[in-house]
């Protein structure tokens, strides 16, 4: 049985993957869903990447956890790809699930469409405290298209804004992905439109792995919300030895 460390992507908390913790201990694994610094309600909007990534760092370290199979969704494969560089001792198996894969050096936003980058300078722009919120029409037909209005409506009240230096800072490594010594899972959710096409999240950042195991699984980038037992699957899918 594993230690599941579930990290959630931007707009995100901890307690938006708690359903899915919950599936993965109905199973008889150990799982826990952290909140990234930054992501809290009540955190400042200027919160930068290498502050998010000691975050969780902290929280591992402080919990004394051992052995994790470290699943990183969406910007938590920022994160995730962090703290295996910082604590690799620690870590079983990393598992990017529609997640980007950062090299050193590199930012999220460096792996976006421009039409995205413009997008988020704009809002945080207009909002005027660093912070980024989705808009509900892309939240909806590109985000989770897979569920009924009702659920889309729902899993949208329960996100927060974003700090967008986490988007922009460019992460240090000290070892880019594909040379990392740890087992790696990439799931790809096949109906997710969230990045275009053209760019799309494999075979284009799960590449970046080198060796990896390969989980496709239907649905959007929001499965926690639309499906979390078809996610929870997938999750111990990628996460087995």
């Amino acid at each position: 049985m594993g230690t599941y460390v579930l990290l959630h992507g931007a707009w995100h908390t901890g307690t938006e993957l708690q359903p899915v913790a919950e599936l993965l201990e109905a199973a008889g694994h150990r799982s826990s869903a952290p909140t990234i610094k930054g992501n809290r309600p009540a955190d400042p909007r200027t919160i930068g990447l290498a502050e998010a990534i000691q975050s969780i760092v902290d929280y591992v370290r402080v919990n004394d956890l051992e052995d994790i199979i470290l699943v990183g969704h969406s910007y938590g494969g920022m994160i995730m790809t962090g703290v295996a560089d910082r604590c690799p001792d620690r870590i079983r198996r990393l598992v990017y699930w529609n997640a980007f894969v950062p090299n050193d050096g590199e930012s999220l936003t460096d792996m976006l469409p421009p039409q995205y980058v413009e997008l988020f300078e704009s809002i945080a722009a207009e909002r005027g405290d660093g912070s980024v919120v989705l808009p509900f029409p892309i939240w909806r037909e590109a985000f989770i298209n897979d569920a009924d209005l009702e659920t889309a409506q729902t899993a949208f009240r329960a996100l927060n804004a974003h700090p967008l230096n986490t988007l922009k800072d460019k992460i240090s490594l000290n070892t880019n992905p594909i040379d990392m010594r740890v087992a790696k899972s990439y799931i790809n959710c096949t109906e997710d439109i969230s990045l275009p096409h053209h760019l799309p999240w494999h075979p284009r950042l799960s590449q970046k792995l080198g060796l990896f195991r390969l989980i496709q699984v239907q649905g959007s980038h929001e499965l926690c919300f639309s499906n979390p037992r078809r996610l929870a699957q997938a999750v111990m899918d990628a996460g087995r030895d």
